[in-house]
């Protein structure tokens, strides 16, 4: 198992519609995600920023992101949810979220 933090900056004049789109996440984008390996999967927000969280459960975790990456439906829930996302500088070219090293864990 893989465990995953990510960072990206919320614009402020489009927080409440973030709020908004995963107050009902489409059925089919939460399928794709459960599809490819990823669990526990929460995102959490402070000010300015989101942080996310999940588990990769999978054998090959760059094939299950280009999956996710190639699905239409994922494709159109992105061009709801990433202009509400700012990238933070730091951010690996075409990736809209932060990695994070973990740098520590307790089970």
């Amino acid at each position: 198992m893989r465990r995953i933090g990510q960072v990206v900056g919320l614009r402020a004049e489009m927080r409440e519609e973030y709020l908004r789109l995963h107050s009902t996440v489409w059925p089919e984008v939460e399928q794709m995600i459960t599809q490819c390996g990823i669990r526990n999967y929460t995102i959490f927000v402070m000010d300015g920023m989101l942080f996310s969280y999940y588990e990769y459960v999978g054998d090959d975790y760059d094939a299950d992101m280009a999956r996710i990456a190639a699905d239409p439906v994922s494709q159109r829930w992105w061009t709801f949810t990433d202009p509400c996302q700012e990238r933070l500088p730091g951010t690996a070219e075409g990736k809209m979220w932060r990695e994070l090293p973990e740098i520590w864990h307790l089970d």
